[in-house]
């Protein structure tokens, strides 16, 4: 999918962390580090100190990341291991749909908070903004012309034209 996710991880300011590891729930039994695990090879990275603050990054998204996720990390007072509250990851895809001969819908696969704004694209170019999903004005039939959308505050990730 191309897209990236950062988890960060809330540790209380006084505590001196001192090591910290991310896992998720599909490896059941002990936690295990996700950097060693083949299914992220070279899309997780550890971001920030462990010190102040610890970031999960998952680059290059695929459907099976869909997990949650949790960081269990030792302090310099305690050598034993305190574990955290689960991170859900889940992902969506925007598309375009032709409704009617004039009429295209922005369409996800989830449910989307607020009063979203969609913005939509012809052929890569800003075309128009609306809390509507829907696009009615002046769709053309020409097939050399494409559509796009993307909802506003995310506009990085545009819907496949």
């Amino acid at each position: 999918m191309g897209s990236s996710v950062d988890m960060r991880c809330p540790i209380p300011s006084a505590t001196q962390v001192t090591e910290i590891v991310w896992y998720n729930e599909r490896l059941n039994s002990k936690p295990y580090d996700l950097r060693w695990d083949p299914m992220y090879d070279g899309r997780v990275e550890y971001r920030g100190t462990t010190v102040k603050d610890c970031i999960l990054r998952i680059t290059d998204l695929r459907q099976n990341d869909i997990a949650t996720y949790y960081f269990r990390y030792k302090t310099n007072q305690n050598s034993e291991w305190k574990y955290s509250y689960g991170f859900t990851l889940s992902l969506t895809d925007l598309k375009v749909e032709r409704i009617y001969y004039n009429t295209l819908s922005c369409s996800t696969t989830c449910t989307l908070t607020g009063n979203p704004t969609y913005i939509w694209y012809k052929n890569g170019q800003h075309l128009d903004e609306s809390t509507s999903p829907q696009y009615k004005y002046s769709v053309s039939s020409n097939y050399e012309d494409s559509y796009s959308c993307a909802v506003k505050g995310h506009e990085d990730l545009h819907s496949p034209a």
